[in-house]
C-alpha cells in the first residue's frame, strides 16, 4: 500500500511537472487561416473611438490605461498580462490579434461569445460588425504611441 502510495505520489508530481513545463513552452497558436486575414476596418477618428469603449470594457481591468499590461487584476492573474506597446506583440498580424482576443489562452478569457455581433468571427473573418476590427485598431493604437 504505502509502494502505490509513493508511486502515485510520484505520478501526480511527475504529471504537475511536465504539465508546467509545457505550458511555458507551449506558444499561442493561431490556426493559420487567421494568420493571413487583415482587418477590414480602417483606423480612423471613429474606429478608435470605438475601440477604446470596447477596451474600457473588456480589457482595462487586466491590460491597463497603457496598454503595457498594469491594470488593478494584473497582480491577481497567475501570468502578467501582455504588453501592447512591445514590438514582438505589434508584429502579429490582425487576425493572430482577432483569435486571440476572441478564443483566449490561459488567464485571457476568450471574448467570442462576450462581444457582441461577432458569434461569426472565429469561423475565419473579422465577422459582419466593424466591433472587432475597432479593437484591433485600438490595440495596435498602443505600438504607435510607444514610438512617438
Amino acid at each position: 500500500m504505502k509502494k502505490l502510495l509513493l508511486l502515485t505520489g510520484i505520478l501526480i508530481m511527475l504529471f504537475t511537472a511536465y504539465s508546467f513545463i509545457t505550458d511555458q513552452q507551449d506558444p499561442w497558436k493561431v490556426p493559420e487561416k487567421y494568420e493571413s486575414l487583415k482587418n477590414p476596418v480602417p483606423a480612423d477618428e471613429a474606429s478608435l473611438a470605438s475601440g477604446k469603449e470596447l477596451y474600457d470594457y473588456f480589457c482595462v481591468n487586466c491590460h491597463g490605461n497603457d496598454g503595457k499590461g498594469s491594470g488593478k487584476r494584473a497582480l491577481k492573474l497567475n501570468n502578467q498580462p501582455t504588453d501592447f506597446t512591445l514590438d514582438i506583440f505589434q508584429q502579429q498580424t490582425d487576425g493572430a490579434l482577432l483569435y486571440k482576443i476572441y478564443s483566449g489562452h490561459s488567464d485571457m478569457p476568450g471574448f467570442k461569445k462576450r462581444i457582441p455581433g461577432n458569434q461569426d468571427a472565429m469561423d475565419g473573418s473579422f465577422g459582419k460588425t466593424r466591433i472587432s476590427g475597432d479593437l484591433v485598431n485600438y490595440v495596435r493604437s498602443f505600438g504607435k504611441k510607444n514610438h512617438h
